[in-house]
C-alpha cells in the first residue's frame, strides 16, 4: 500500500511539473533585425541575415535620413526619416544589397542575405 501511496504522488508530482512547463514550438517567422542610424552612419555597416528576415532602419540621430538601395531597380527606398522612425523591408532572396542616404551620399553600407 506505502508503495502504490508514494508511486501515486511521484505520478501527481510529475504531471504538475511538466503541466507547469513551458512550452516551445518551432518559430516559423524571422525575427526582424535592427540598424541603428547615428552620427551619419549606419550600424552595423555590413549586416548579414537569412532570407526572409526584415531590416529595420531606426533614425537615432538628429538629422533626417534615407535608406535607398544601390541598385538600378531600387529595391528599397525609405522617405526622409526624421529622429526616432522607422523603416523596414523585409529580404525574400538571397543576395547583397549595397544602399545609401541619399541626403548624405558618403553614409553607406549593406545587408548580405544568404
Amino acid at each position: 500500500m506505502w508503495i502504490v501511496g508514494m508511486a501515486a504522488t511521484a505520478v501527481v508530482a510529475l504531471g504538475l511539473l511538466l503541466a507547469g512547463s513551458p512550452k516551445v514550438a518551432a518559430n516559423t517567422q524571422q525575427a526582424a533585425t535592427e540598424v541603428k542610424i547615428d552620427n551619419f552612419s549606419f550600424g552595423p555597416v555590413a549586416l548579414t541575415v537569412p532570407a526572409g528576415t526584415t531590416v529595420t532602419w531606426i533614425n537615432r540621430d538628429d538629422m533626417p535620413h534615407t535608406v535607398v538601395s544601390m541598385d538600378d531597380s531600387k529595391t528599397f527606398k525609405s522617405k526622409v526619416l526624421d529622429t526616432d522612425e522607422k523603416f523596414s523591408f523585409t529580404f525574400s532572396k538571397a543576395g547583397t544589397y549595397p544602399y545609401f542616404c541619399s541626403i548624405h551620399p558618403k553614409m553607406t553600407g549593406k545587408v548580405i542575405v544568404q
